[in-house]
């Protein structure tokens, strides 16, 4: 039986779609904290204007797209065109005008658009305007695709707090290190290479005190071409950092302390650090949780970080840090290489209590699988916290 009509139309929105998609990808390090947004124009089944969503304040990707198409055809074979957007137009001045009434003004046939923005200052306006302008739209082409490019973005607008990502790196039988600390390396040049790209793509990375005083931890970008940095930033409850720690290179650098009034030596050294080193000391009260007296409110830091629009959180921490996220239900993905090494007894990636029952186990799901040089990638989410988002994307 030949497909219908309706059956080759998807297909053919899918395949420009995933076209769309993977150009997208090449704005991975760049848009934060704006979503990373692509944008095709077709007509008579071709592309004639594709363009990306480019650094914070210039043009957003149907803009790009645009400008393209007017540099290689007139601008009245726009007209009856078809736009292929991963996410739906933003129909609100921000820092750049509304996309929405750039693409009405070019007066398309069709918009395809892979999943609609979560955001409340959107949220479907830009569909209901261009179906009232007399244009078809389809949404929810390859939505989780899509989601995938901006997990950060959706749970910012979703949940009012960044997605979080916790890179492990571990032996076969899930040793981050010896029992002495020592783990340099465990796993080989290729999956530290890898993890870079994850770092570049983020908007922070994390790590905790005992990691820093431990280390002495870059927490940088390297073995990647990024136009930008993540921020650097440190859990630091007693804000006992020494002045001159690595990461103190010239980035930002974000330290989450105690919320308590400073002594005059803290106060001359958060001066020195702010002046000096481009450092910011943020105060963080005290966690509520059970047996957590004496721990930073990890949700409070993560309403910061969103407050601040960070997307994505890349948590590079010891064992009880990773614990202390997990137990607070704020670890979304688990990012882990494992290298083929039986290391025997040695420190955790998680610093856990123990459980009375398997039952209590917290569920995750794989999702990706890579091997990277002789060691695997393994990848991880919580699958109810994806589908929500996947939900909220596809109303």
């Amino acid at each position: 039986m030949n497909p219908s009509p309706e059956a080759l139309l998807r297909q053919q929105d899918e395949q420009w779609m995933r076209e769309a998609i993977q150009l997208a990808h090449s704005a991975l390090y760049i848009t934060s904290p704006n979503p990373r947004v692509a944008c095709l124009i077709v007509r008579d089944g071709r592309v004639v204007g594709k363009g990306c969503t480019q650094a914070v304040g210039q043009d957003h990707a149907e803009v790009q797209a645009i400008k393209d198409a007017k540099a290689r055809v007139p601008a009245e074979a726009l007209r009856g065109a078809t736009f292929y957007v991963t996410l739906e137009p933003c129909s609100h001045y921000g820092r750049t005008p509304p996309c929405v009434d750039a693409v009405i003004a070019c007066q398309p046939a069709r918009v395809v658009i892979a999943m609609r923005d979560p955001n409340p200052l959107v949220a479907g306006r830009s569909i209901t305007k261009m179906q009232q302008a007399g244009i078809e739209v389809r949404s929810g082409i390859l939505a989780e695709e899509a989601l995938a490019l901006n997990p950060g973005f959706i749970s910012r607008m979703v949940t009012k707090r960044p997605w979080l990502r916790s890179k492990i790196a571990c032996s076969m039988d899930a040793k981050v290190a010896l029992a002495d600390g020592e783990s340099k390396w465990i796993t080989a040049a290729a999956a530290r290479a890898d993890g870079q790209h994850w770092r570049a793509r983020s908007c922070v990375v994390l790590t905790g005190i005992g990691t820093v005083l431990a280390d002495d931890p870059l927490l940088n970008v390297r073995a990647v071409e990024t136009p930008r940095q993540p921020i650097r930033a440190v859990i630091d409850r007693r804000f006992i950092i020494d002045e001159k720690a690595a990461l103190f290179n010239g980035g930002p650098v974000w330290l989450f302390v105690e919320d308590r009034a400073l002594t005059a030596a803290e106060q001359q050294k958060e001066a020195r650090l702010v002046q000096e080193k481009n450092a910011r000391l943020i105060k963080i009260p005290l966690s509520d949780r059970h047996g957590a007296s004496e721990a930073l409110d990890l949700r409070a830091v993560m309403a910061y970080l969103a407050d601040n629009e960070i997307n994505e959180v890349h948590l590079e921490a010891g064992p009880r840090l990773n614990a202390a996220f997990l137990e607070a239900n704020l670890m979304d993905e688990v990012l882990m290489y494992m290298a083929p090494k039986i290391i025997g007894p040695g420190r955790e990636a998680f610093a856990l209590s123990p459980l009375q029952r398997l039952s209590e186990a917290r569920q995750m799901v794989f999702f990706e699988q890579q091997l990277v040089g002789t060691d695997i990638r393994l990848s991880a989410r919580d699958a109810q916290r994806w589908q929500a988002m996947l939900a909220a994307i596809s109303e």
